[in-house]
């Protein structure tokens, strides 16, 4: 969320940034307009509260000074005023649900380095490591080399579940496994993160808290009776970890990362997008989070984008980072590098971690403060996240770019301490 003081004395500015996102429904104008209602309202209110107390101060001096009739007059006029008080009070929790809601779905302004573009069209790459895999044969794609490999199992994952559903088997299922201890293990042992098992399910606050609410509702899955929400990233349980706190003064950075499952609606047409792994309904993810103090918000992002890098480069996958243009940008994001890894078989890169600077735009929506010493006045902090990685598509990636003619994978010597002399699938 935006802060409306600064909405207000920069019109222009937020309207430069709105076409900039190409969002041209962005209710800015209207978030401003209720505003002024609902501030004419409370003045309205407070006026008649300080008339009606000075009132009801003046029916019993005129009691006293046996002045009944004006005393019975002024009697009638705060009764008047209460009818009036209870009108506005009425008509400004209308106008506060009206402007709330408003401003709940107003994107994030970008930085101003972000590349300008309408769509992914205009995204760019920034930088490139790695050299791509070559082969003396093709390579398969994963989905049929997981299967051949019996790893993943599509047909009963959409048995049991349904489409964007599947099963990982044996070695299939401890890779995973093996990847996200490993990850976590990196960001515990070398960037200094905490680790937090968080719930997979949140009230709708908390999904309001880092802007998945209420704009993006119909990509969310939720419990039909009760107002529980499933995570589509542990970033919305952990940002809401520290809500409504003000956090001590040297308490900053903090850094946590969590492996969770993700659940989202993957709205994709049939084509290639809808084969395989790479969208799927359910898939685990190690999100990292940080809580930083305004004036470090880029150098964390720099830091927290080179962790993910870290583990593309030891696992030997070539990757690029891409820096996402104005109209690509996610609702929430003020500055976004997307990592994406070649997979040979499918012969595209596949984004496996989005790193975010939100700037104070989730701590706002989650009343998230700091104190940046004992005396000092409360103020938000800057949230970030970034996927640490995402394991559907770093296996997708594995599997096809470490193939052999045979059919079998051999996967990187930095897994060995977790996989033992397990090194090779098949």
């Amino acid at each position: 969320m935006l802060d409306i003081r600064w909405m207000r004395e920069n019109r222009e500015g937020l309207a430069q940034a709105m076409e900039k996102l190409n969002d041209s429904e962005a209710p800015w104008e209207l978030a401003l307009e209720l505003d002024g209602k609902r501030r004419k309202l409370l003045q309205q209110g407070e006026k008649l509260r300080e008339e009606r107390n000075t009132g009801s101060r003046q029916i019993g001096v005129l009691f006293r000074e046996r002045k009944t009739s004006e005393a019975n007059a002024l009697k009638e006029r705060m009764s008047q005023i209460g009818d009036e008080i209870a009108q506005i009070d009425d008509d400004l929790r209308n106008v506060e649900s009206s402007y709330h809601d408003a401003m709940m779905r107003i994107p994030n302004p970008p930085e101003d380095d972000v590349p300008v573009a309408p769509d992914e069209e205009g995204n760019v790459v920034l930088t490139q490591w790695g050299q791509l895999p070559e082969f003396d044969f093709t390579p398969q794609a994963h989905w049929d080399l997981g299967p051949q490999l019996d790893i993943i199992d599509f047909e009963r994952g959409v048995a049991t579940a349904g489409s964007r559903f599947y099963f990982l088997k044996g070695p299939g299922a401890r890779l995973q496994r093996v990847l996200s201890n490993w990850f976590l293990d990196v960001h515990i042992r070398e960037h200094g993160y905490t680790e937090i098992y968080p719930p997979m399910m949140v009230r709708g606050h908390a999904m309001e808290g880092t802007g998945n609410l209420p704009k993006f509702g119909d990509n969310l899955y939720r419990d039909a009776e009760e107002d529980y929400w499933f995570i589509p990233t542990a970033e919305v349980s952990v940002t809401n970890l520290h809500r409504d706190e003000i956090l001590e003064p040297g308490t900053l950075p903090r850094y946590y990362v969590a492996s969770t499952p993700c659940f989202r609606r993957e709205k994709v047409s049939a084509g290639k997008d809808a084969r395989g792994i790479k969208r799927v309904h359910q898939f685990q993810k190690v999100e990292m989070v940080k809580f930083v103090e305004p004036a470090t918000g880029r150098d964390e992002l720099e830091s927290l984008t080179r962790a993910a890098e870290v583990l593309l480069e030891r696992l030997e996958l070539p990757y690029r980072r891409v820096a996402i243009a104005t109209g690509d940008l996610s609702f929430v994001a003020a500055i976004k590098y997307d990592l994406e890894v070649w997979a040979a078989g499918c012969q595209e890169w596949l984004e496996v971690s989005s790193c975010s600077l939100f700037r104070d735009f989730q701590a706002r929506r989650a009343n998230i403060r700091y104190r940046s010493t004992e005396s000092a006045r409360p103020e938000y902090v800057y949230t970030l996240n970034g996927s640490g990685l995402a394991l559907p598509r770093v296996i997708i990636a594995l599997l096809e770019n470490n193939q052999k003619a045979d059919g079998s994978v051999k996967l990187p010597e930095v897994l060995r301490p977790y996989l033992g002399e397990e090194m090779e699938i098949g």
